[in-house]
């Protein structure tokens, strides 16, 4: 009998896992794929992010696989510069994009050395109940045998496709619908830094370097575009570029060689789901999920799988009653993640709002707001102080924005 069982093993999973069993929890964790492998992925790790694998001692294992620091990003959006880096982070003067062939098996590794049980290649097939409470889960590993396993509390940290949730019929309640594809891949021969250039026509461009001297190249489309754009992959990838950054296009197609094939990431909807119940509960992309564009899908992992631990120990010790404990993380969550829910939604259109619009393009006259707006991506401000309306009004009145532009709310 454990303490916790927690499906899924990488950005969300493994964390949790690891900071039960710091606590003296029993925990299990059972995940189908093996380490080191792959998974589509951002690869992007903010700041806030970095702080977290800081605080867990994680950080320095991370930088020593080889991917090198960004300190220099560079925003283009519909004829919207904005470039520069935030202040540190609990001393953290960089962001890191590692593949998840690394991040994740540092991840694991971590976990199993806290005291975790991890077994590799599991598959659950099924969760347990006693009446309307789960208790725990069957599955298989390999071809082997079917195996039980029963805990206080089951977690689903397996993804959008959850099994656990699909098995507790855990609903969305709140949906917006998915706005775009990404197609990407990694090249050598390029050196190009952090890039999101975003173009008139619906397009996006994205670039970062990664571990083994590489750099991942992204673009973005319209989902309208999916079908036109994957009959001829490479050579829609290339026009992406040659449209909104003709000399980057250039050199791709004079120097970039490409070393992997193309990776495809078409996700579902923008969702949050019910998240908790008698026994069990969600976590990372099972429960909350938003479109890859701002790259906070593994912050974001690390964040509110730090707070269901926390959650999960009050309920395991006897502080809280359980139920109560879990219906606090899905309050937290919500609340604190509902700003970068809602603001990953509006840019994933590729196009502003007149709103957002307006408070970018005067951002980016001002060198004291282009830094709040790097503290803002980077986690170290909160978007009701980088929104909010007094603040707008100086800022628009310090760069002398068109009074006729100058919008304080989110219509």
């Amino acid at each position: 009998m454990y303490d916790v069982i927690v499906v899924g093993a990488r950005c969300a999973g493994s964390p949790l896992a690891m900071l039960l069993a710091r606590q003296g929890h029993r925990v299990l964790v059972l995940e189908r794929s093996t380490f080191p492998s792959d998974t589509v992925s951002t690869h992007y790790i903010h700041q806030a992010g970095l702080s977290r694998l800081q605080a867990w001692g994680l950080l320095d294992r991370v930088i020593a696989s080889g991917v090198p620091p960004i300190r220099q990003l560079n925003f283009e959006y519909t004829g919207i510069d904005i470039a520069g880096f935030a202040d540190p982070i609990d001393g953290i003067d960089a962001v890191y994009c590692p593949r998840r062939t690394v991040l994740d098996a540092i991840l694991v590794d971590a976990a199993r050395e806290a005291g975790a049980e991890v077994i590799e290649g599991f598959t659950v097939t099924d969760v347990l109940f006693d009446g309307d409470r789960v208790t725990g889960v069957k599955g298989r590993e390999g071809e082997g045998p079917e195996r039980e396993f029963r805990a206080t509390v089951t977690v689903g940290a397996d993804g959008r496709n959850s099994v656990v949730a699909d098995k507790v019929g855990a609903e969305i309640y709140r949906r917006v619908p998915a706005a775009c594809f990404v197609y990407y891949s990694y090249y050598d021969g390029l050196d190009w830094g952090m890039h999101h250039r975003t173009a008139f026509g619906q397009q996006q461009i994205g670039t970062w370097p990664t571990n083994d001297g590489q750099n991942l190249l992204a673009v973005m489309r319209k989902n309208d575009r999916f079908g036109a754009f994957r009959r001829d992959v490479e050579g829609s990838f290339q026009e992406v570029y040659d449209q909104v950054a003709p000399e980057l296009g250039e050199e791709l197609r004079d120097s970039g060689v490409r070393t992997e094939n193309f990776r495809p990431m078409r996700y579902p909807d923008n969702y949050y789901r019910t998240s908790y119940g008698p026994g069990w509960a969600l976590v990372g992309d099972a429960g909350y999920h938003k479109d890859p564009f701002t790259g906070w899908g593994i912050t974001d992992a690390f964040k509110y799988g730090e707070l269901l631990a926390e959650q999960l120990h009050l309920g395991l010790s006897g502080q809280s009653p359980m139920d109560a404990a879990l219906a606090e993380y899905v309050k937290l969550r919500d609340e604190q993640s509902n700003g970068t829910f809602e603001l990953t939604c509006s840019l994933a259109e590729l196009s502003l709002t007149p709103y957002y619009d307006s408070v970018f393009r005067a951002a980016s006259q001002s060198p004291s707001y282009t830094a709040k707006f790097f503290g803002l991506i980077a986690g170290g401000i909160h978007g009701d102080e980088f929104f909010a309306p007094q603040a707008l009004e100086a800022l628009y009145e310090e760069v002398g924005f068109p009074q006729d532009k100058r919008l304080l709310t989110q219509a």
